[in-house]
């Protein structure tokens, strides 16, 4: 039998936490778990977070050669506005280890982060959501589908590729792309995507805007109301 994690499938399960919560601002998720900080996740935690319930956490992929700081300023204000956490890992290689060759030391990073963040911090399961911009858009659809019994939400902006070995669950998904990108075409992509998901039944949303290959922050504002706005218990 094939290991878990050559299927993408992470070994995260939700739990009680057994550490304080973390206090507002931008924290190392290595350094909190005694790893190097090179190529280090993210976590930010807003102020006025309210950790007497649930609390909603999205996870940010970059795209390729990318970086936390790269993405970070598209995605923090919404986190801060919204109240809820934003982690932001970075992938060990110049892209995430699915692109290059398969599943590897990229997944293990995220299952070791995501268990540190839920450590601190009881999660909200109808909102625990995976996004990426193209690369790492490929990598939220790939292992967001592959482990939907546990991701609620799926963002893909202008993603290229889609790889699931065994799929679970069903989250929302939401697809956005551009005909005029240069990089990704959005037949090939995003809109077929869309149309090969929505045959398979899943709950797909996807939204055509015009631009390049770039995060544009119109499409980021869609993208956080189709997280905020929407949950698996009520999902239109």
């Amino acid at each position: 039998m094939m290991p878990p994690s050559i299927l993408g499938h992470l070994s995260f399960r939700f739990r009680v936490p057994d550490q304080p919560p973390l206090p507002p601002g931008t924290h190392s998720l290595n350094v909190l778990l005694g790893l190097p900080d090179e190529r280090d996740t993210l976590l930010i935690v807003p102020e006025g977070l309210d950790t007497g319930k649930p609390v909603k956490l999205l996870v940010m992929f970059h795209g390729a050669g990318g970086s936390a700081e790269r993405v970070l300023p598209f995605f923090r204000e919404h986190a801060e506005k919204n109240k809820f956490l934003l982690m932001i890992p970075q992938s060990t290689y110049a892209t995430w280890d699915l692109t290059i060759g398969g599943n590897g030391p990229d997944l293990e990073k995220l299952d070791n982060a995501l268990s540190k963040v839920n450590a601190h911090f009881d999660l909200d399961r109808n909102h625990f959501g995976f996004c990426g911009f193209s690369d790492g858009a490929s990598y939220s659809l790939s292992i967001g589908l592959s482990n939907g019994e546990t991701v609620s939400h799926v963002i893909a902006l202008s993603g290229g590729f889609m790889n699931l070995y065994v799929p679970r669950g069903r989250p929302l998904v939401f697809i956005a792309h551009s005909p005029e990108d240069e990089q990704l075409p959005m037949d090939t992509s995003g809109l077929h995507h869309y149309n090969e998901l929505k045959k398979a039944g899943y709950n797909v949303e996807f939204l055509e805007f015009h631009g390049r290959h770039v995060i544009h922050p119109h499409v980021v504002e869609k993208a956080m109301q189709f997280y905020l706005q929407r949950s698996p218990d009520k999902p239109r």
